[in-house]
């Protein structure tokens, strides 16, 4: 059977059985080290970390493939674009300029430039994974389950884990009226005209959008009947205790982002790595 785009697969590992709050935790604290840091190695070690998670998570290769072709292509267009619009911004930022050749007066590439396109594009690569990880390896119910045991509210945890589990079912839902609409005679192949498949595809979507509000408008009326929204409280059936391997994979986070803000504050001495003027080690 092939696995669907932001499928929940229930699998046994370390990453699987940690608790949908420390993923989110984790996921934050992360992401927040990357963000603050213009550091490659720092930057680098926890892209390094997001895909041995991956690894270790028994996550296939086939669930992210398309994924990953998107990310790819996002971050190749960033690279260009950062260069054509910005192409001397590295020199600005540390201050010298290493020359390695030139285009024209405007465009020339220098060390400087490089160092911090490479950064930027490490930055993305690393949240990515840890995107997916967290959305891939996390059980939509015990998730909400999970945060409304912090004190969020039940609704707002409900509507996240409809929001989850929904994803997987609106991608089912595309293929079928695809194949449907393409056995009517609808070509969507390589062969059309790209404006032709594009103006083809509004006739996948309409019938898409109908079809999503009617099972809203289904889930809503199920909801309503059976109470939903009446009391403050409510319990769950999906709740997961922390355990130590939560606390554990936390303080590890922490300990990154503490370890990647001690970096910038006393070694860097700034968010950027300047190794044009600091030395290179």
């Amino acid at each position: 059977m092939k696995t669907k785009l932001f499928d929940y697969i229930e699998r046994d590992n370390f990453v699987y059985n940690l608790s949908g709050v420390t993923k989110l935790l984790c996921f934050l604290l992360l992401s927040f080290a990357v963000m603050l840091t213009y550091d490659i190695r720092s930057v680098i070690l926890i892209l390094v970390f997001s895909f041995v998670m991956l690894h270790i998570s028994g996550i296939k290769l086939r669930q992210v493939k398309l994924m990953m072709y998107y990310t790819l292509i996002f971050l190749v267009l960033n690279f260009v674009l950062t260069y054509l619009f910005a192409p001397q911004y590295g020199v600005e930022i540390y201050g010298t300029k290493h020359l390695l050749f030139t285009f024209n007066a405007r465009y020339i590439v220098t060390q400087e430039q490089l160092l911090y396109q490479m950064t930027k594009f490490c930055k993305y690569a690393a949240v990515i994974p840890l995107g997916m990880l967290f959305l891939l390896t996390t059980n939509p119910s015990e998730f909400a389950a999970s945060l409304n045991s912090i004190g969020v509210s039940y609704k707002l945890c409900y509507a996240f884990a409809l929001t989850l589990r929904y994803f997987p079912d609106i991608i089912t839902e595309y293929h079928e009226i695809a194949l449907a609409q393409q056995s009517r005679g609808l070509d969507l192949s390589k062969k059309e005209k790209v404006t032709t498949r594009v103006s083809n595809t509004f006739h996948i979507m309409v019938p898409l959008i109908f079809s999503v509000l009617n099972r809203v408008e289904i889930i809503s009326n199920a909801m309503d009947l059976r109470g939903f929204g009446k009391n403050k409280k409510r319990t769950w059936y999906a709740r997961r205790p922390l355990k130590t391997s939560d606390i554990v994979s936390v303080s590890v986070c922490t300990a990154i982002l503490v370890g990647t803000l001690l970096m910038a504050a006393f070694v860097n001495h700034g968010r950027f790595w300047n190794p044009f003027v600091y030395g290179w080690l």
